[in-house]
């Protein structure tokens, strides 16, 4: 495979120092959200991930685990309007993006005015979204494409940045209606959020059960944010990287000649072209966020699971033998990675 040589020198000096900025205030934020989040520095660091890279995230973790506390202070810390859904069965799609109003003028005149809803906020976190009906959570799907929503004819275009970070509980699935893939699909990543520590809900115990939580600076701001997720499409990215990206999303696919014949039986249905943006896209923000010039190998091999998990859906056989996504995906990446070592 071929390499780019020298992918730094693609870079501006401007962008250069603007990656040495992020790196510190990347830095910030982390110290800044450890005062009231313990632990959880894998998902923190991949919502940071996918907020530069311009994407959703999809957190996956039973309640109690300080997902609204989380997302609620990475906003406090960007100074980012935040909105918070509770997806309910009897939420309506109105609900979520707004609707006309009919009001009086001061001329006495009644006129439909629009009344914007919960969604017009930079971080959206929708909460439990597997609780509301097909029809409610595509209210969110133009807003997470296109960057706007369309109520009554008209449309209306939200304020970057916008990150809309939903929540599921894997445990409790009575009364819920499973996301569509189409919808799956949108979210940058799937963040899995697992249980503390036995010290670190020790620290829970001692920082959380006093008068109040402490208050958090604010690090950076909307123009900011918007101006590094453009420096992170900026982001040289070598050509073996784009090449390993492509052969392992296309090997998730069971149907192509490229996947293993171990696939076909586990694997129902592979990723598409969106995987291999969002793998890419991935390995340019954790680089940048890290400090460095150039996207490398270690930057896409920890944000593949992340991107892949809820994109590799596993057949019957594999849920009976007990072999998740999760499992398809490490293996994948093993054995690329040997091929690449011969």
């Amino acid at each position: 495979m071929s390499t780019t040589a020298d992918p730094a020198n693609a870079l501006q000096s401007d962008d250069v120092a603007a990656i040495d900025e992020l790196r510190d205030i990347w830095q910030k934020l982390r110290s800044e959200l450890a005062k009231v989040i313990v632990g959880q520095d894998d998902v923190v660091e991949q919502l940071a991930i996918s907020l530069f890279a311009r994407g959703h995230s999809l957190l996956m973790g039973v309640p109690g685990l300080a997902k609204t506390l989380l997302v609620s202070r990475l906003a406090e810390t960007m100074s980012l309007s935040f909105s918070r859904i509770q997806f309910t069965p009897d939420l309506m799609p109105m609900d979520i993006t707004g609707t006309d109003i009919l009001q009086e003028t001061p001329e006495g005149r009644r006129e439909f005015e629009f009344v914007h809803g919960p969604v017009f906020a930079n971080i959206v976190l929708a909460d439990e979204i597997n609780r509301a009906p097909s029809k409610t959570q595509a209210a969110m799907l133009e807003a997470m494409q296109e960057n706007r929503v369309t109520v009554v004819g008209r449309t209306y275009h939200l304020d970057p940045p916008f990150f809309v970070l939903a929540t599921q509980n894997p445990v409790e699935q009575e009364g819920t209606y499973p996301l569509p893939e189409a919808q799956l699909d949108r979210f940058m990543f799937l963040i899995n959020v697992d249980y503390p520590s036995r010290s670190e809900e020790i620290d829970i115990a001692r920082t959380t059960t006093g008068d109040t939580l402490a208050v958090l600076n604010t690090i950076i701001n909307a123009d900011d944010v918007m101006r590094f997720q453009q420096l992170v499409r900026r982001v040289p990215v070598p050509d073996h990287i784009y090449e390993f990206a492509v052969d392992l999303v296309r090997r998730t696919r069971p149907s192509t000649n490229e996947s293993p014949d171990w696939i076909k039986p586990l694997v129902s249905w592979g990723a598409g072209p969106r995987a291999v943006q969002y793998l890419i896209l991935g390995a340019r923000s954790r680089a940048a966020l890290s400090g460095s010039y150039m996207a490398r190998m270690e930057d896409i091999l920890e944000v593949a699971r992340p991107v892949l998990a809820h994109r590799v859906l596993t057949t019957f056989n594999a849920e009976s033998e007990g072999i998740s996504s999760a499992d398809v995906i490490q293996r994948l990446l093993e054995e690329l990675q040997a091929e690449l070592a011969v």
